[in-house]
């Protein structure tokens, strides 16, 4: 995956007659280009054009490699928030036939996953002639649903669509 480049102007790039000129240990103060460049340098620094929409133009007195290290850092944490807010559905297969003793495993996997924030979608497959057994299907998903109930509410009542029943259970708040 390649790294969007980040392209700010620098120095001699900034195409405005005033800039508005800030940074750490400089007063904010509107000045040409060239006098914000000398500025700049005086620091040891960079000249960067953070916002070309307001009049005039801000520019930031920053060393430009501090600057990028600190925005990628900004960006990574704002990935990292937004993938820790997507709930992710997680699906758990049953069939009609299950013996009870499958359905107290599946459903530990399913407290596991509501535990962790993620939805659970729990499919029957009926194979076959196995589809004149959707009461018991039917009854078993309830069954297996009022398991999870401290840890999860079923959204609807289960759906069949051709040879799937299926439920989704989403987590309870916290």
């Amino acid at each position: 995956m390649k790294d969007k480049k980040i392209s700010h102007r620098l120095n001699e790039e900034i195409r405005h007659r005033q800039i508005r000129i800030i940074g750490d240990g400089i007063e904010s103060k509107v000045c040409s280009v060239q006098e914000g460049i000398k500025i700049a340098e005086g620091f040891g620094a960079d000249l960067v054009e953070i916002n070309s929409t307001t009049n005039p133009p801000l520019c930031k007195v920053i060393k430009y490699d501090k600057f990028l290290y600190e925005e990628k850092k900004r960006q990574k944490e704002v990935e990292k928030r937004n993938r820790e807010l997507r709930v992710d559905v997680k699906e758990i297969r049953l069939t009609p036939n299950i013996d009870t003793h499958d359905i107290e495993f599946k459903s530990k996997h399913a407290i596991k996953f509501l535990s962790e924030g993620d939805k659970v979608r729990i499919v029957m497959q009926f194979k076959g002639r196995e589809i004149i057994y959707v009461e018991k299907a039917q009854k078993t998903i309830l069954e297996f649903v009022q398991n999870l109930s401290e840890y999860g509410l079923a959204e609807s009542l289960p759906k069949l669509e051709g040879k799937k029943m299926f439920i989704t259970v989403s987590p309870r708040k916290k």
